[in-house]
Order: structure tokens, then C-alpha cells, then sequence
């Protein structure tokens, strides 16, 4: 069975014709941005995911945090982790298992060598397993009580459900345009906090 990809659009993890919809529109204005915006945008971002990072990482020294590689027009912090990450900060980028298991991280540090998985998305070359204490997680939408939607593969669900050990603090990372209504299914768990270009929730 061919093995999905974090990219992919989906539905069994957030089913109803309703979120499909929604997934549809809210990636079709993410992609009208036009290139000026997203930049301004992406620049608001990185300044507060730094701010954000800077006291995160005070209180928790030696931590790693998880970040993503920009795939289909989300905001692109490549800029602020490479700040972070000259401060010091370990970084770690997520990669895909299977279809059925959650999410494992790799450590990575801007700059390196990195290999493209069958599905085209950067990951590190390196291989180096690593376990983040917060994850900056892409949104292609939330509502007002930080529940994230996704592409709808389900596999950030996997690595943040109830039962996994030593849950992460989950910081969202969308544009303000994401937000949007919908109801939350009941595997959805409310990021810690999500971070726009104009406000945090």
C-alpha cells in the first residue's frame, strides 16, 4: 500500500464533506497571497516565533524544538530558525514513518545536507533521531479554540494524542486568513498556542 505523505491532502482523519471544503478554500487563499505579502507576512512571523522561542528556550535549557520545512505555500521561518539556531537553539524536523504511526523527529541544524523523501519534501540528510520539548506545527487553518486543521493525513494527531508520553507544548503557525469555524472532531486536542502575522491566541 503506497504510504502517504504529510503534504497530502485527506479525509479519514478529519472526516465530513464540510472540512474537506473548508481544507479546499482555505489552501486556495493561502495560495492567492501574493509574493510581497507572504514575505511581509513570513518576516512578521519569524519575529514573533523568535520572541516566542527566546523565552521558551530560557525556561527550558538544552531543549530541542521541533520545526517544518515549508511545503504548499505555508509560512516559510526558514529565516528565523536559522536565528535561533545561531543562538544556540537545537532544532529537530519531522519525518514520515508510515501511514499509520506518528510523526519522528530528526535533528537538523540549517545549512545542512538535506535529501528529498519519496513525496518531494526536504528532510536531513543525517538521520540523527531527536525528541523536541515544543513543535511549531503549520496550520492550513484553526478556529478560536486552537484547534488546528490539517492536510487531514492525521499525522500530527498520531504524535500529540492523550496517551503519548511527555506531550510536547504545540505552538500553531498559520496566516490570519486561516482562521475560520468549524467544529472540532473528537481526536482533536487544542494546540498549547498559535502564532499569526497579527495576534497569538
Amino acid at each position: 500500500m503506497m504510504m502517504s505523505s504529510i503534504a497530502c491532502d485527506a479525509s479519514d482523519a478529519t472526516p465530513g464533506a464540510d472540512k474537506t471544503l473548508l481544507r479546499r478554500t482555505l489552501l486556495a487563499t493561502r495560495k492567492s497571497i501574493s509574493a510581497a505579502c507572504r514575505q511581509d507576512w513570513d518576516a512578521e512571523l519569524g519575529r514573533r516565533v523568535i520572541a516566542w522561542a527566546t523565552l521558551w528556550g530560557a525556561a527550558h535549557p538544552d531543549s530541542t524544538l521541533g520545526v517544518y520545512w515549508p511545503i504548499r505555500g505555508e509560512s516559510d521561518l526558514r529565516t528565523a530558525y536559522a536565528e535561533l539556531a545561531a543562538r544556540g537553539m537545537r532544532l529537530a524536523l519531522p519525518v514520515v514513518v508510515d501511514n499509520d504511526s506518528p510523526l519522528r523527529f530528526v535533528s537538523w541544524n540549517p545549512g545542512e545536507a538535506m535529501v528529498k523523501d519519496g513525496f518531494g519534501v526536504a528532510i536531513p540528510a543525517s538521520d540523527v533521531a531527536a525528541t523536541p520539548q515544543a513543535l511549531l506545527i503549520p496550520c492550513v487553518g484553526f478556529n478560536q479554540h486552537r484547534i488546528r486543521l490539517g492536510y487531514g493525513g492525521g499525522f500530527y494527531d498520531r504524535t500529540l494524542a492523550p496517551s503519548a508520553l511527555l506531550r510536547p507544548q504545540t505552538i500553531g503557525i498559520a496566516y490570519a486568513c486561516g482562521l475560520a469555524e468549524f467544529d472540532g472532531a473528537a481526536h482533536d486536542v487544542a494546540l498549547d498556542a498559535i502564532i499569526t502575522e497579527t495576534v497569538t491566541l
